[in-house]
This record gives C-alpha cells, structure tokens and sequence, in this order.
C-alpha cells in the first residue's frame, strides 16, 4: 500500500470513529432497520460454522503456492494485468475480514428468517471464497451467485467450498465487466461488491443492480474510504435518488431501496 493510500486509511478511520454516533439504533424510525442495527450489527455471538470457516482461512494463510492472478482493475484493460502472488499473500491482503464476513453472515441470516422464500444472492469478487462460504453457510436453500475474475485463484475457493460441503454457490469465472450482465438475477436480494475499487466501475456496477434489488434487500459495498474516489462513488450512491437509506460501517457500505425508508444516512460503528 502506497504512503498516501496508508495515511488516506488512517485519516478516514479515524473521521469515522469520532463521528459514528447511531451505535444503538436509537433514532432509527423503521422498526426493520432498527432491527438490523441493534440485533445484527450489535451481535457478536459466535454461529455453528464460523470455527470451520476460520480454519480454511488459516490453512490459506500458511499457504505458499503461487498463483496467477488476472487483475482487472489496475490496467484498464480487457484482458486483465497478470501477477504472480501466493496464496498466502493474497490471504492476508485481500480477503474480507472475519469480523466484516461474520457481519455478512449475520445480515444474510437475518433476512432469511424474515422470508418465506430462499435468498437471491450475488457477490462480486470471489477471490478465495472465504465470504463467499460465509454467505453460502447461513441456510443450503439459499442460492449464491459469485464471479471472479482469476481462473487459478477460483480454483482454491472451489477446494475451500468442497472441504465445507457447500452445494449451493454458483460460480462464473472471467471479467465482472462481462460476467455480471450474464449471470446476475432479474431479482436480488443480497449483493456484495467486492471488486474493481474505481470509481467508474463502482459506479457503473451499482447503476446495473439497483433495479435488480428486492424492495427489503440489501447491496453491501466494500471498502467505501479505500480511496478518495471510492469515497466519491459512495456519496453519489448515498445521494441516488432510488437509494433511501445508507449506513456507513467504514468498512462497507449498506444500501437500502424501500421507498417506505426515509432518506437518512448513518455511521455505525462495528
């Protein structure tokens, strides 16, 4: 991480504590809302398979194969920058951390209760497959849509996926710029995006799946303050006139679309 990109991290975390004031939910007028905050983000009770998730996590961790990673972020261009990276580095530097995916878990939990039906549920960015498994373990009727871009590093997250017995994540492998518009559902109800952190492409992946969202889903945009760009696409999200609601966990970003919401915005610490 670049010296400015560090210090860019720093600041906003530090911006974010001291002005992150809704922990409680206290203030929050729709009662599911209310709900989310104070009995789902507040929850640090362990679930069944988080213990089993962790120890994959670990194995990658420790792990020193070396694998090809297609970046198509960086360069701009549709074939992707290829990198040799080990596993265990891109463990370390890229996937979701435990505290965040368990908050994934916990929401996806959440909102399977509350449904009669099973979840639609899309990721973008699979990498290892870590918050992927997360996603998939909440309950086996739910069906998960995940797209990666790097052949090798899917790959791994299949063998993760296999030593958890999770049968009901589907996945695609190639440019998300391509993938998404193949394979994301008419109907959604859970979407993660962690993927390409431009601005142009943030921006241009929300405008594609806002429609698609169910009136009670939930978009979850990762990193938000990772650069001032990121920043800018989460403010103009924020602003969307089809987005009613917004909380910002610093880590991510939950959007909501009930046109029922009022349109608020807040900090919550996690």
């Amino acid at each position: 991480m670049a010296k400015s990109s560090a210090i860019h991290r720093v600041w906003t975390y530090v911006r974010h504590v001291l002005t992150a004031w809704n922990t409680t939910g206290e203030g929050i007028h729709s009662p599911y809302l209310f709900q989310i905050v104070r009995f789902v983000l507040r929850d640090e009770n362990s679930f069944y398979c988080f213990a089993d998730i962790e120890r994959r996590r670990e194995q990658l961790q420790r792990c020193e194969d070396v694998l090809e990673v297609v970046d198509y972020g960086s360069c701009g261009s549709k074939e992707g920058m290829h990198v040799q990276r080990r596993v265990c580095d891109v463990t370390n530097r890229q996937l979701e951390s435990a505290k965040v995916a368990q908050t994934l878990f916990r929401l996806v939990n959440f909102m399977t209760q509350d449904s009669s039906r099973p979840l639609e549920i899309l990721e973008l960015g699979t990498s290892l497959g870590i918050t992927t498994s997360y996603l998939a373990a909440v309950n086996s009727r739910n069906r998960v849509v995940t797209l990666e871009g790097s052949e090798q590093v899917l790959r791994v997250a299949q063998g993760i996926w296999k030593t958890l017995r999770l049968e009901n994540i589907e996945w695609h492998e190639g440019n998300i710029d391509d993938t998404l518009y193949k394979y994301a559902r008419e109907k959604l109800d859970f979407v993660y995006v962690d993927a390409n952190h431009t601005y142009e492409a943030t921006k241009r992946y929300v405008d594609y799946l806002l429609p698609r969202l169910d009136e009670k889903g939930i978009l979850v945009l990762d990193d938000i303050h990772y650069s001032s760009e990121m920043e800018q696409a989460w403010q103009e999200i924020k602003n969307d006139s089809r987005v009613t609601t917004t909380m910002d966990l610093y880590h991510c970003g939950l959007v909501f679309v009930d046109p029922h919401y009022l349109k608020r915005h807040y900090k919550i610490r996690i």
